[in-house]
């Protein structure tokens, strides 16, 4: 008997390649086991509060300071940061010419009141002359009846009479066309006091001057833009909201301020106004290049402690709006 013998280097290739098949094919039957068509879909979070970048302004709006009309800075009355009360002036601008006319007119209104009073004197004076013509001229008519007087003295008697009634008339005429100038020259009067009124600039209000861009002998052109004026009152924050939360700010939710990048509150407010409609972003941003095809709510929050922030600053606006999406 042979003995036994089996050669095994022949036959470990196709040992290999079934284990390599085998395993391939437990592989592929995972991959080919159906997978779960059921997703599980996370319920959306409940949004506490919405930001917006904001800007501090007075609740009236800051309003520019411009002389309404052209001349020389000759004073400045104020400085910037300074707190002013309605009508007080600020600048005033050289005004010799509207000064001289304004005495000019003034000097001319007294020179037609005398005349006036003159004319009147002499009016008087000429109906009492009148009367007395009138009586000799009655007293002529009697005589030249009884044969006493002459034609000639009864004519003369009353052409005095009819001349001094001309007299009168002409008097009186004067006094109503003095009177007439008289009114001219008020108006004018008017005129000069309402132009050298235009040479001063004047506070709107009660408030703070922001900024004031003039000196002492720059000329100003009519209606030139010379500062901005902050109305006394409170602050508020500017902001706007994107339109997908637009619907969750309300008039008087809570809110606060905080510098931009940072957790700091600066002070805490109250939303007193959420526009009625929306509009395309365009409020906060520099660069119009870097403008998105948004639309946004314009809101405004009153701040409790304006003392906090400077008008001017950008903050960022954090809004309670509580409840769910």
């Amino acid at each position: 008997m042979k003995p036994f013998f089996h050669d095994f280097s022949a036959s470990l290739p196709l040992v290999g390649m079934a284990l390599l098949l085998t395993a391939c094919g437990g592989s592929a039957d995972k991959a080919s086991e159906p997978k779960d068509s059921i997703r599980t879909v996370q319920s959306p979070k409940h949004i506490d509060e919405v930001l917006g970048i904001a800007v501090i302004e007075p609740a009236q709006r800051i309003s520019q300071l411009s002389a309404e009309t052209a001349g020389l800075v000759k004073s400045i009355s104020v400085d910037i940061g300074d707190t002013v009360n309605k009508g007080q002036v600020l600048l005033t601008l050289d005004n010799a010419v509207e000064s001289a006319q304004l005495q000019q007119a003034s000097v001319k209104i007294k020179t037609q009141q005398d005349a006036i009073e003159t004319a009147r004197q002499n009016v008087q004076t000429l109906r009492v002359q009148l009367q007395k013509a009138e009586d000799d001229l009655k007293r002529n008519q009697t005589l030249f009846a009884g044969n006493a007087l002459t034609r000639k003295d009864l004519e003369d008697s009353q052409y005095q009479v009819t001349n001094l009634q001309q007299q009168i008339r002409a008097s009186e005429a004067q006094v109503k066309q003095a009177q007439g100038r008289i009114g001219e020259l008020r108006a004018d009067i008017q005129y000069a006091s309402t132009v050298t009124g235009l040479k001063t600039v004047k506070a709107p209000g009660n408030g703070t001057l922001l900024s004031l861009d003039a000196k002492v002998g720059q000329f100003l052109a009519n209606n030139q833009s010379i500062g901005d004026f902050a109305p006394a009152g409170p602050l508020v924050a500017v902001t706007e909201i994107d339109e997908l939360f637009a619907l969750k700010v309300k008039v008087g939710q809570k809110a606060y301020v905080r510098p931009q990048g940072s957790n700091e509150r600066l002070t805490t407010g109250k939303v007193i106004l959420a526009s009625p409609y929306l509009r395309k972003k365009s409020l906060f941003s520099d660069n119009t290049a870097n403008l998105e095809d948004r639309r946004v709510r314009e809101v405004r929050v009153q701040l409790d402690d304006p003392s906090k922030v400077i008008i001017g600053a950008r903050v960022e606006c954090l809004i309670y709006v509580g409840g769910k999406d």
